[in-house]
């Protein structure tokens, strides 16, 4: 009887020992990936690439289709950081009812900062 409980007690020890490990790892995995986030920035040129100031930058994230705005800069760069890293987002500006394409920064580019230029063409 006292070899069992013996056993039975370092088996359980052994247990413990594998789990406390495991749970760490895991631990750290969603923090890491959860907490984690990248920021977006670009410029806004006109058709002869010439910076546009005054354009609203539209960024939706495409997992809860919210939307935000940035109003470039005299230099017509924009930045949107505290991005979540794995989730897609898409990108595209207007000024004066001329809008560039859509471009997407996705959830698998594993970049801190990503930079992506919209291109907005006269009416």
């Amino acid at each position: 009887m006292k070899k069992f409980i013996a056993v039975a007690a370092i088996m359980m020890a052994l247990g413990a020992l594998c789990a406390i490990p495991a749970a760490k790892a895991a631990e750290s995995a969603q923090r890491g990936f959860q907490g984690e986030s990248r920021t977006l920035t670009g410029h806004v040129l006109n058709g002869q690439s010439e910076p546009l100031q005054k354009a609203i930058v539209y960024l939706k994230n495409t997992k809860t289709l919210a939307i935000k705005t940035y109003i470039s800069e005299a230099d017509g760069s924009y930045r949107f950081p505290g991005l979540a890293a794995n989730v897609d987002y898409e990108v595209y500006a207007e000024r004066e009812g001329a809008r560039s394409d859509t471009k997407t920064l996705s959830g698998f580019d594993s970049r801190k900062q990503a930079n992506i230029t919209l291109k907005i063409h006269g009416k």
